[in-house]
């Protein structure tokens, strides 16, 4: 079995870290664990893979620490204070700040920060994110979505990084196919019922749009 809680991946990262990382890591991490709890652990399932204070190096030099890094998808998760970095912000401490997310960038991986008030007030919006990450560019693992056909598991995808309905041809430039073989995809997810069509019914509509049913094959 996998590493399901916080205080277990900290102990483990810790016996694994040296020098200044191990400093990090001794610090107060009280926003990383919500972060890692309300938005990591529901959407992953599991906090393998999951490095605490990642270390990477500016092309200055300087040494930066991400808060959680997960790299099946290249993604660097941080959780920030209001106070911490808002009210308390110099020029100095903005400019690093600035050197930070184009480090970050240059490096491959994807930012994505949230506030310590949405993890408060906005979790399945700050879950959501996730959930659409791994729509685009990956999957959970042990996911339901493996045993669906994989034009069907390409749809869901294609579907979880839209906000908005999609349209048949919209849905066959993704799958390469023509609309005829998409259609006939299309309508087998509609009697799935993983698809809702939008439009006057029948044979033709205008658009889909993913159901409940179908999301939860990301969770």
């Amino acid at each position: 079995m996998g590493i399901t809680t916080f205080e277990e991946l900290l102990e483990k990262q810790k016996k694994e870290a040296s020098g200044q990382r191990l400093e990090m890591l001794g610090r107060d991490l009280s926003g990383t664990k919500k972060l890692v709890e309300t938005v990591l652990l529901p959407t992953l399932k599991t906090l393998d893979g999951i490095i605490l204070e990642h270390e990477i190096v500016s092309q200055s030099g300087v040494r930066i620490y991400i808060d959680a890094m997960y790299p099946p998808l290249l993604a660097a998760f941080e959780s920030d204070g209001f106070v911490a970095h808002g009210e308390n912000l110099t020029r100095d401490k903005f400019s690093f700040e600035r050197m930070r997310v184009r480090t970050i960038t240059v490096g491959g991986f994807r930012y994505v920060p949230y506030s310590n008030d949405e993890l408060d007030k906005r979790a399945e919006a700050c879950r959501r994110t996730v959930y659409e990450l791994l729509g685009r560019y990956g999957s959970v693992p042990r996911s339901k979505l493996s045993k669906l056909p994989v034009y069907e598991r390409e749809i869901l995808r294609f579907g979880m990084t839209l906000n908005d309905s999609f349209s048949l041809a919209e849905a066959s430039e993704c799958l390469l196919l023509s609309q005829r073989s998409t259609s006939q995809t299309l309508h087998r997810m509609v009697e799935k019922q993983l698809l809702i069509p939008t439009g006057t019914g029948g044979i033709r509509y205008h658009g889909y749009f993913l159901s409940g049913m179908a999301i939860s094959y990301f969770q």
